[in-house]
């Protein structure tokens, strides 16, 4: 892929958000060395949660899964806000994402199938990553997911 990140997000419909202020006393990335790791991203829009609920009841698959898109693309923000720009990405190493799950649901990897295959499309191969879906009982502002990146970064 010899387009940039931002050209590809751009022509799938998205642009980079303001990145999320942070709820808590935390910063939304850190860099170490060729390193960004981002505090965990909540599916927010414009200051606003999307949606709230378990998945598995309150929260469909699907839904959950457009909110892990949406929280990935907050992630993408703050990994922005430290290295200028999503060219500066080498690889996307690690994705963790956290669902708030009912009791029995146990189809969290396809909730968070919505932040990897984002990855995937803005930064082709450089975008498979190692990863974790953990299903969680509660999550902060009773969200139904929370993504977090691990980052390679050049120069």
């Amino acid at each position: 892929m010899s387009e940039s990140p931002e050209a590809r997000l751009e022509a799938l419909g998205l642009a980079l958000p303001s990145v999320p202020a942070p709820l808590a006393a935390y910063v939304p990335a850190v860099r170490t060395g060729q390193y960004v790791y981002t505090a965990g991203q909540l599916p927010m829009a414009d200051g606003k949660l999307l949606l709230t609920g378990k998945v598995g009841t309150q929260v469909s698959a699907a839904e959950a899964a457009a909110a892990a898109r949406t929280a990935a693309l907050n992630a993408l923000a703050a990994v922005a806000s430290v290295t200028g720009s999503l060219s500066a990405v080498v690889r996307v190493v690690k994705v963790t994402g956290f669902v708030a799950s009912e009791p029995g649901f146990t189809s969290q990897p396809q909730v968070v199938n919505g932040a990897s295959e984002l990855l995937l499309e803005v930064f082709g191969e450089a975008g498979r990553h190692a990863r974790s879906a953990v299903g969680v009982s509660v999550l902060p502002f009773d969200s139904p997911v929370e993504v977090e990146l691990i980052v390679e970064v050049g120069g």
